[in-house]
């Protein structure tokens, strides 16, 4: 199963990150561990919304979708 996932920083209310895991609760704790680069100086995140797929190319679309311009939009208004 791959998660595609949208993270909120509690430390900069509004900021988000998206990404994609196997393992949504070890990534977070990365995440929050200061584990990855993107977001170590916005910790720590909490887990705003994720997406399980069963199919890895879906969820490697999905994602690139959301990091776009339109794909933003769309997860601001409905996700």
């Amino acid at each position: 199963m791959r998660y595609v996932y949208i993270l909120e920083s509690l430390s900069h209310p509004g900021l988000h990150y998206t990404g994609m895991t196997d393992d949504l609760r070890i990534r977070l704790q990365k995440h929050n561990a200061g584990g990855s680069r993107h977001t170590s100086k916005y910790r720590p995140w909490r887990i705003e919304t994720y997406i399980g797929f069963s199919n890895a190319q879906k969820a490697i679309l999905f994602e690139r979708h959301l990091k776009s311009a339109s794909g933003r939009a769309f997860a601001k208004k409905r996700l």
